[in-house]
């Protein structure tokens, strides 16, 4: 029998004439060793697989049903292949993560070199207190996000005030018995739209802008000024990433950039430097390896595919079980 590969049972009994439902019952109950299974028992709150463990490993959180989150630990090197999974955890609270941790041997544990993980404090406290000769890697993506985010933050805000100015016109056209006829600009837009269609170029550098959307950013800099300031700011920390070649250099941009976000006098931007702050020394340590956690965000996306495949997880320890089976 198939060993539990992405292979739906009710695709498979479709094929083959036979009722899926009872092809899916009969695999989980006779055909798999799932009833034999050593880590059942414990499955919905820990799975522990120390051979897996490698030098670069990655750390990162994921919701498995109805939004309850794991806490899932994978090696880099697997590729999201068989040999990925290390560690999955029910939950994020720190304390039970490390118990289980803990029971690798120190010389397991100690063969660890490198963790990439997000800015979440209690990721820091777990890798720091299991691995203590890891390198911690914060990734550089999930810094760029919330400066992306507090960019998007300053141009809905305008967009709300377009909103509420073009609904104030109508209601004053309405009363003198006029039809309202919304302003636009060179290309086309109206006010609102120009700030509703400028959401998708904001997220891209310029030299991968359409033509239209060329267009419409000098529009909406010409508008708006402090887009453009805030704009300017998420490049340059981007460029930072893509351009810095040792830890001594970017240190040094990131100290300018710092700078120049004090002028601007943003507070979402004062934000984000201040978590940089308060982070630097595991975000610098990307421009050792140049490492990031998308081996992990794309382990995440396989096993919301896998999740999707079945059907959602009715049975978590099942699920489990077969999810350990292609990746562990």
């Amino acid at each position: 029998m198939v060993n539990t590969k992405a292979s739906d049972c009710h695709t498979i009994g479709y094929f083959y004439g036979v009722n899926g439902k009872k092809l899916q019952r009969q695999y989980k109950d006779y055909l798999s060793d799932f009833k034999d299974w050593k880590q059942k028992k414990h499955a919905k709150e820990w799975l522990l697989f120390p051979e897996n463990i490698g030098s670069y490993l990655s750390i990162d959180e994921t919701a498995l049903s109805k939004g309850e989150l794991y806490t899932i630990i994978t090696n880099k090197k697997a590729k999201g292949k068989k040999g990925a999974i290390v560690g999955i955890f029910s939950g994020t609270k720190v304390e039970p993560i490390i118990e289980q941790l803990l029971k690798i041997s120190a010389k397991e544990r100690s063969k660890v070199r490198e963790v990439t993980l997000d800015m979440a404090n209690s990721m820091k406290i777990i890798v720091k207190k299991c691995f203590p000769k890891a390198i911690q890697v914060t990734d550089r993506f999930h810094v760029q996000k919330l400066a992306l985010e507090a960019l998007q933050d300053i141009r809905i805000k305008h967009r709300w005030e377009a909103i509420d100015l073009e609904n104030e016109l109508i209601k004053q056209a309405r009363a003198k018995n006029k039809s309202f006829v919304p302003e636009e600009f060179n290309n086309g837009d109206t006010r609102k739209q120009l700030l509703a269609r400028s959401r998708y170029l904001l997220y891209k550098a310029p030299n991968n802008w359409t033509e239209n959307q060329h267009e419409r950013s000098k529009i909406l800099f010409n508008q708006y000024p402090d887009i453009k300031i805030a704009f300017n700011l998420v490049q340059g920390l981007r460029n930072i990433f893509n351009t810095a070649t040792s830890v001594e250099t970017a240190y040094t941009k990131m100290a300018h950039w710092y700078k120049d976000v004090e002028n601007t006098g943003f507070r979402a931007f004062n934000t984000i430097a201040n978590t940089i702050t308060v982070n630097y020394r595991s975000i610098l340590n990307y421009f050792i390896n140049r490492s990031t956690n998308a081996s992990a965000e794309s382990f995440n996306a396989k096993i919301k595919a896998f999740r999707s495949q079945f059907r959602g997880v009715r049975n978590i320890e099942f699920f489990l079980y077969r999810l350990t089976k292609i990746f562990a």
